[in-house]
């Protein structure tokens, strides 16, 4: 009788005790908040890493067109249409410095002369110019996703005439 009657408390506490359970909301919002807080970190990480994504990319076309100016830049009255490569690249690297970003880390493309740049137009209609172009890794750190820990390359292509 008396391990009956200790069975038969404990399951009329325990009844009970889960009947209050299910009708009691109180720290719900907690729990509500836990499912959602790693979303909306997830969310705010992404805002912040495609704002740099877009913050780098203006930077590198800003970069090129600094590295295209230099290129067509005459160094001297007598040198004629030579690139400087080494100009160039030196305004490049200011640019990028400029923007925090590492110019180690940049690919950069130069030209070898300044050419026409659409070789098919007819010959008193070409224009002369030089074409740079600049890639960049830019690491992408967001959690809970597939893009965790992964480095997308942003390349800006600038295309600049020679104006006389």
């Amino acid at each position: 009788m008396e391990k009956c009657l200790q069975k038969e408390t404990f399951t009329r506490v325990h009844s009970v005790f889960w009947h209050r359970f299910a009708r009691d909301t109180c720290g719900q919002e907690l729990v509500e908040f836990a499912f959602v807080l790693p979303i909306l970190l997830m969310l705010f990480m992404g805002i912040f890493y495609l704002g740099r994504a877009i913050s780098v990319y203006q930077a590198l076309g800003r970069a090129a067109r600094e590295g295209a100016r230099a290129a067509l830049a005459t160094s001297c009255a007598t040198c004629g249409d030579v690139v400087s490569a080494a100009a160039e690249t030196t305004a490049i690297n200011n640019a990028l410095q400029a923007a925090s970003l590492d110019p180690t880390m940049a690919i950069i493309t130069p030209p070898n002369s300044v050419s026409p740049l659409n070789p098919s137009d007819p010959a008193n209609y070409q224009v002369n110019g030089v074409t740079v172009q600049i890639t960049y890794p830019v690491p992408l750190n967001i959690p809970f996703t597939s893009l965790n820990a992964t480095t997308i390359n942003l390349s800006q292509t600038v295309t600049m005439r020679q104006e006389f």
